[in-house]
């Protein structure tokens, strides 16, 4: 039986990420710079011959796989169980803000404990929970398929460290994704691997570390 392939990709820059500020449910469009990263990693993943393209329901990363769409053909199937990860009251403020407003809250969320984002947002596990379902369904019992997954640095983390049965402590061991790259993850019969992890042609700053790059 051939084996399934999820790409993770994350979306373009945004004006946001350059600022470190934490964008969660905010929905913040590409910039210039990301238009450009969108359609550069979009001929790249074209070359790999994707059955099918699901992606998170805000602008950023509808806009991001809709340049792959545009070259491949497929449409896009858009999910809100893709999005990144509500970040409660800590949205639109950047790391520094939330480092100096709710220092221990934040502290305990970037070393990797499973508390809500921003205290009224989303845990790390609910996060990955909805947005596995989400591929799961896309995927349903086909098999020998490349699916591209147009999604958010936190929420890719999210869905690694649960399909690679990471323990939660350990997820952060996962390096985050720079805007527009990828991770490939391959089923095999008895689990997931990773066989690729931020991918891309041209090296790019990990925008984004306490913003939603690494956990959110």
């Amino acid at each position: 039986m051939a084996a399934n392939r999820v790409v993770l990709w994350r979306h373009g820059q945004t004006d946001w990420n350059v600022v470190n500020r934490f964008q969660g449910h905010s929905d913040i469009d590409l910039n210039e710079v990301g238009v450009f990263q969108a359609k550069h990693a979009a001929q790249i993943l074209a070359g790999m011959n994707p059955t099918a393209i699901i992606s998170s329901d805000l602008g950023r990363a509808r806009n991001t796989a809709q340049e792959l769409a545009n070259l491949t053909g497929l449409s896009v199937e858009i999910d809100a169980d893709l999005r990144e990860t509500d970040g409660g009251l800590w949205e639109g403020k950047t790391g520094a803000e939330n480092r100096a407003e709710d220092f221990q809250n934040f502290i305990r969320w970037i070393d990797g404990e499973d508390n809500p984002a921003g205290t009224t947002g989303e845990r790390r596990t609910e996060v990955a929970e909805r947005a596995i379902r989400a591929i799961k369904k896309a995927l349903g019992d086909k098999t020998d398929q490349v699916l591209i997954v147009a999604t958010h640095g936190g929420t890719a983390r999210c869905i690694l460290g649960a399909l690679l049965q990471l323990p939660l402590s350990h997820w952060g061991v996962i390096g985050g994704l720079s805007n527009a790259s990828w991770s490939i993850l391959e089923r095999n019969p008895r689990q997931w691997s990773l066989v690729e992890h931020n991918a891309g042609s041209i090296p790019e700053p990990v925008y984004g570390e306490e913003s939603g790059a690494t956990s959110a």
